[in-house]
């Protein structure tokens, strides 16, 4: 079932109504990222106010979730004893059936039943399993032509997997929360698998995938697949899973591809063979009279083929990003009344964060708007209405003080980035026209300079001419070599003045034309592609995309006083897992509860935040200094290699191999190369053509080489059109209406002169007018071709990620030992004997479309 936007708080609000002191605890399931983080502490915000008892678990993988399944979830079942209660997953279970892998239902049982506890799914990962968000309903089981009037009072309130105002939550349930996709691009897909769930069964000749052997088999693949490191893989089934469904784990025994669809439900949704299997009873002959039955037949298996195509398309587009979680639940907390700056500030980090891991709108890779000034954020046009909002509720949430703040307002409109607060008790939030440095008020301003990863690729900084471009440029804009080393706070306070007046001038000599925002228009809450900053006293002063990389590197890398202890505890158990010859196991999860737990706290709403933050800014200079030395090595020494479809580099040895074992921390240096790569392209003319659309740059293969367990982390990076330029497209649309309408009324007052003139010249008009019409219908039909190429909502332009996707493809047809556990699809580790075969079959997929 899925929540509409416009309903957002109708089931907490529910929930606050129900609580009472006996009821269980809210539990909260958390993806490692800081999006997921930022939407933690809102939340739970909001359950405190409320005084709702609630318990956190943070989720690492799937392996993670599957377990949290087992041990914390089925317990809370009515029909294990439990008293029911209401699971929240933020970031976590959006690809996947949460059914299956929270081990909710027993495929045995004739109609599904969650035992009263009820799912509410936060995701921004695309493509929704649609299993979850038009499913995931108690009796959804069952055909429904058999459900009996009391399971359809029971279901009272949803409306083919619209929720109502009419929903009340008793039976439980998974309901996903709609940031606006399903309501809007969703309406094929909704139509297809309801009529596919009531379609009757049928065989097709033995090809049809509704045959009661096929859909076993799925089901026993299916509760492998929450077994990710094969604990609890069953030897004896081995044999019964098709060839097509199996994969090699650590332990060498079979494992699906991804969750299925429950049997009775008919619905499989693995992202890498989905299909739809009716579930009622073939129709009585009785009723086929007219036509024939083996034409109603025929009839019924294209409409289920051409329904089951709309299913397929959907799932094998690829993966993308929607709106940040975080961003969601803000909207809840403000259709409750209960915003604040706290609570805007972690909405606004959340956001920021997305754009440093790379996350667009085709997934995980670099953005068009590297282009674009300033931050330039995530999502094109709706990334930047989202921003648009978030500014217009800091200057709300933030009103200027006609009698202190004259001078820094001032400041805005000239600017001036601010580096410290108007006062010892101010925390308030402003807004700054960043520059694209990386941690500029607490780095030099030559180091943030040298680590931006905007900067860096466009000045070729890993070459000695690249550095020497940076030296003139900063020559250029008059700032000395002496200056420049020191720290940006202690600069002379005049070059700050001008530091952006300068950059504007000066930047796109060297081609850096979004280093800086441009000066805004309109109100002062209109300023794209400004950021956010935000002291506490005279403490710190911290923009968001600050938060965020500090965060990020807390994950990534984890706290110092942690890191040998977890060093320690790691390799033994790693060692004794790769004597089994297979990929091994997942760290433990409770080797990353001190990241998880250090990032929690930098992110509390409390006084302590900025100090545990200031804190940690040498991890996240550590983490970047690293990213910069070897996307550096790898490019000087020419180790980056292109294979059919894409670029692979492998990182095996330096001095910071090892901190690019971690995938958030390989990814951020795939982007880093990814973008120099792109930038060298578009240097050189080149781009990748795939059918009728142009790539904006080569995607990318980066392994990172992990010794203590005998593998390769492998990352895949798309190559660009994240972001279609929503506005210049529909200008260009605006443009050719109008060139359209003075043609017609061109044509109209040709007609008009020639009906005057016509006794005068009558066939040399013809003959003219003859020739108009033809140019014109081909200036006509062109345009409409045009038309057709550019989509208005950008769908053909986006050339998503399906690194996804074909690694499952690449495991299922080659012996390759893969794990995959992440939630992000283009992540897996590859036993370090399997690479070479492993990159050469991939080497001959579709890797983005």
């Amino acid at each position: 079932m899925y929540l509409p936007r416009q309903l957002i708080s109708h089931l907490y609000l529910q929930l606050l109504r129900s609580h009472h002191p006996l009821s269980p605890p809210v539990l909260i399931l958390v993806a490692l990222e800081p999006d997921a983080l930022c939407a933690c502490r809102i939340l739970t915000a909001l359950l405190k106010r409320d005084y709702i008892p609630h318990k956190i678990q943070p989720v690492a993988g799937y392996g993670d979730l599957s377990r949290a399944g087992e041990e914390l979830v089925r317990p809370m079942q009515t029909t294990n004893g439990g008293s029911g209660g209401v699971v929240v997953c933020l970031g976590v279970g959006g690809l996947v059936d949460l059914s299956e892998i929270l081990a909710l239902s027993n495929p045995e049982d004739e109609v599904e039943d969650m035992g009263g506890v009820e799912i509410w799914v936060f995701d921004a990962r695309r493509p929704w399993n649609l299993g979850n968000v038009f499913g995931g309903q108690a009796g959804m089981g069952q055909p429904m032509a058999e459900i009996d009037a009391n399971a359809r009072r029971q279901g009272r309130g949803v409306d083919k997997g619209c929720i109502t105002s009419a929903y009340t939550s008793k039976n439980g349930g998974i309901i996903v929360y709609d940031d606006g996709d399903i309501e809007e691009e969703l309406r094929n897909e909704r139509e297809a698998y309801y009529a596919l769930l009531e379609m009757p069964e049928v065989d097709d000749d033995g090809d049809d995938v509704s045959d009661d052997g096929s859909e076993d088999e799925m089901q026993t693949g299916s509760k492998k697949r929450k077994s990710w490191s094969g604990r609890e893989d069953d030897e004896d089934s081995e044999g019964d899973e098709p060839p097509h469904q199996r994969r090699r784990s650590n332990s060498g025994s079979s494992v699906a591809s991804s969750p299925t669809r429950r049997k009775n439900t008919g619905i499989n949704s693995s992202n890498s063979s989905r299909s739809v299997t009716p579930t009622t009873d073939s129709p009585s002959s009785a009723e086929a009279k007219q036509p024939s039955a083996r034409s109603l037949k025929k009839r019924l298996i294209n409409l289920k083929r051409r329904h089951d195509s709309v299913l397929q398309s959907y799932y094998s587009s690829g993966t993308s990003y929607s709106e940040p979680i975080s961003s969601l639940i803000y909207s809840l907390a403000s259709e409750l009344g209960r915003d604040d700056n706290d609570l805007l500030w972690l909405a606004i980090v959340g956001v920021s964060s997305l754009e440093l891991s790379g996350r667009t709108m085709t997934g995980v890779g670099i953005s068009n708007t590297s282009e674009s000034g300033g931050s330039a954020g995530w999502g094109g046009q709706r990334g930047e209405h989202i921003r648009q909002i978030l500014r217009d509720e800091v200057h709300r949430l933030n009103p200027p003080d006609p009698l202190e703040s004259n001078r820094d307002f001032r400041g805005e409109i000239n600017g001036v980035i601010p580096t410290t607060a108007r006062s010892p008790t101010d925390t308030s939030i402003r807004l700054s026209p960043e520059p694209r440095f990386l941690l500029v008020r607490h780095w030099s301003l030559y180091e943030s300079m040298l680590h931006s990863p905007y900067l860096a690729p466009r000045l070729h900084v890993w070459t000695e001419n690249g550095r020497k471009r940076l030296h003139k440029l900063l020559a250029k804009m008059g700032i000395s070599l002496t200056q420049c080393h020191q720290y940006y706070t202690h600069m002379d306070m005049e070059l700050k003045r001008v530091l952006r007046s300068r950059l504007l001038k000066y930047a796109p000599m060297y081609g850096l034309d979004g280093l800086v925002p441009s000066e805004g228009s309109g109100s002062a809450s209109a300023r794209e592609g400004w950021g956010f900053v935000r002291c506490w006293g005279w403490k710190a002063c911290l923009s968001a995309t600050d938060v965020g990389v500090i965060v990020g590197a807390m994950l990534e890398v984890g706290p110092h006083e942690t890191l040998a202890s977890w060093d320690a505890k790691r390799v033994p158990r790693l060692r004794d897992d790769t004597e089994n010859g297979g990929v091994s196991s997942e760290p433990d999860l409770a080797s990353l509860l001190p990241r998880f737990w250090s990032a929690y706290d930098a992110l509390s709403l409390t006084s302590e935040s900025p100090t545990i933050l200031l804190e940690s800014l040498p991890l996240a200079q550590h983490l970047h200094r690293a990213i910069l030395r070897t996307g550096t090595s790898l490019l000087s020494k020419h180790q980056i290699r292109h294979l059919r479809a894409f670029r692979i580099a492998v990182v095996k040895d330096g001095p910071d191999v090892k901190l690019f074992t971690n995938p958030g921390a390989l990814t951020k240096l795939a982007l880093w190369i990814a973008e120099a790569i792109r930038v060298q392209e578009k240097e050189r003319g080149d781009s990748v053509k795939i059918g009728r659309k142009r790539a904006a740059g080569t995607p990318l293969v980066l392994a990172g080489l992990d010794e203590d367990r005998d593998l390769y982390v492998v990352v895949g990076t798309g190559g660009g059109g994240g972001v279609v330029d929503f506005a210049a497209m529909a200008k260009r649309q605006e443009e050719r209406k109008k060139k359209k309408d003075d043609k017609e009324k061109k044509q109209k007052e040709r007609s008009e002169r020639r009906s005057q003139r016509a006794a005068e010249r009558a066939e040399r008009e013809d003959e003219t007018g003859a020739e108009d019409e033809e140019s014109e219908e081909s200036d006509s039909s062109s345009e409409s071709e045009s038309e057709d190429e550019e989509d208005p909502r950008g769908k053909k332009h986006l050339l998503r990620n399906r690194f996804g996707i074909a690694f499952q493809e690449v495991v299922q047809e080659t012996n390759a030992r893969v794990r995959i556990d992440s939630f992000e699809h283009c992540v897996v580790e590859v036993q370090k004997d399997d690479l070479g075969g492993f990159l050469e079959a991939l080497s001959f997929r579709s890797v983005v479309g």
